[in-house]
C-alpha cells in the first residue's frame, strides 16, 4: 500500500496492506466417498426446510492438506484455517466420446494458511 506523508509532497512510502488468502482448489477421481458432498451440504442444502439450509456454526472448518510422494512419504503437510466450500463440482461434464477420468472437485475459500515445519524430507536410500 502506497502513502505519502504529509510534509513531503515528493516521496511516497510503502507500509504493508491488507492481507488476502486465494482460494484452495482440491480435485480427486470420483469414489464412493461423500466427505465433499456432506461438507457441501452444511453451506447450504438444497431441499432443506426453511431455516434449516445452512449450518452456520459447522460450515467452517480446520483442515490439513499433505501431500506425499510415490513412495507414501510425507513430504509437505499444511494447516488451512477457517475453510467453506464457496464451489462444488460432483460430476465433470458427461462426454461419452470423451478420453478422460472422471473428477469432482471443490474450491475452498480460507482465512489463512502455515505450513508444519515438522515435516521434513525424507531420506532417499
Amino acid at each position: 500500500m502506497k502513502h505519502r506523508e504529509g510534509g513531503d509532497p515528493s516521496n511516497s512510502r510503502k507500509s504493508t496492506g491488507q492481507t488476502d488468502f486465494e482460494p484452495i482448489t482440491l480435485e480427486r477421481g470420483l469414489t464412493q466417498d461423500n466427505i465433499f458432498e456432506d461438507w457441501a451440504n452444511l453451506v447450504w442444502k438444497l431441499g432443506a426446510a426453511l431455516g434449516n439450509e445452512v449450518a452456520l456454526n459447522e460450515f467452517r472448518k480446520d483442515i490439513r492438506i499433505e501431500l506425499y510422494n510415490e513412495a507414501g512419504q510425507l513430504l509437505r503437510a499444511c494447516n488451512v484455517f477457517r475453510c467453506w466450500l464457496s464451489e462444488y463440482q460432483a460430476l465433470p461434464d458427461l462426454d461419452s466420446g470423451a478420453n478422460a477420468v472422471a473428477i469432482e472437485h471443490i474450491k475452498l475459500e480460507n482465512e489463512g494458511w502455515e505450513r508444519d515445519t515438522s515435516v521434513v524430507e525424507p531420506k532417499q536410500p
